[in-house]
């Protein structure tokens, strides 16, 4: 009975000692994709920044232009997109809505909208600069992580985006 005793605790703390090493070596592999998590969030929010998205969707997201020469985004703090549907819409716009195609192959290279190859909609915006799938993932990544969901723009967010404090008084 004691050496069945002894056996147990044995594998009870070999089992242990291995249950610790495992988890040991997930944290240490997480720290890596958990950077490149957060790099590709702050590429996002640059490509966010200088890709023309604010123009329509406004600087927060929330579908408040600052300039009325551009037309109405959607507001992507309410969104119900998933990652899937957001990257259709980004990569192939919305004919007749206002939202361009950043991609350059779209209706050329890779279909979109239902549509054959080559077909390009004659009323789509125009986009104010072209994005790379991975730079259109990038974007995806940052509303994901900053914007979409998080319901109304804190003092936080505002200081993120402007370098003059003042400008976010009217936050939270």
């Amino acid at each position: 009975m004691s050496k069945d005793r002894n056996a147990i605790r044995r594998f009870q703390a070999c089992a242990a000692w291995t249950v610790v090493a495992f988890a040991g070596a997930c944290l240490i592999s997480a720290g890596p994709i958990l950077a490149q998590g957060t790099d590709k969030v702050s590429a996002g929010f640059q490509l966010w920044r200088t890709s023309g998205c604010g123009d329509c969707h406004g600087v927060f997201a929330d579908g408040m232009p600052e300039d009325d020469d551009y037309p109405i985004g959607a507001n992507l703090r309410t969104t119900k997109l998933d990652g899937a549907a957001l990257r259709v819409t980004i990569r192939c716009g919305r004919p007749g809505r206002g939202m361009p195609a950043f991609d350059s192959g779209s209706y050329t290279v890779r279909a979109c909208n239902g549509r054959t190859l080559g077909d390009v909609p004659d009323n789509l915006q125009p986009a104010p600069r072209q994005l790379s799938l991975d730079e259109i993932d990038a974007v995806i990544a940052y509303l994901q992580a900053r914007v979409m969901g998080r319901g109304p723009i804190t003092r936080e967010e505002c200081m993120m985006h402007y370098d003059n404090p003042p400008d976010c008084e009217d936050y939270k």
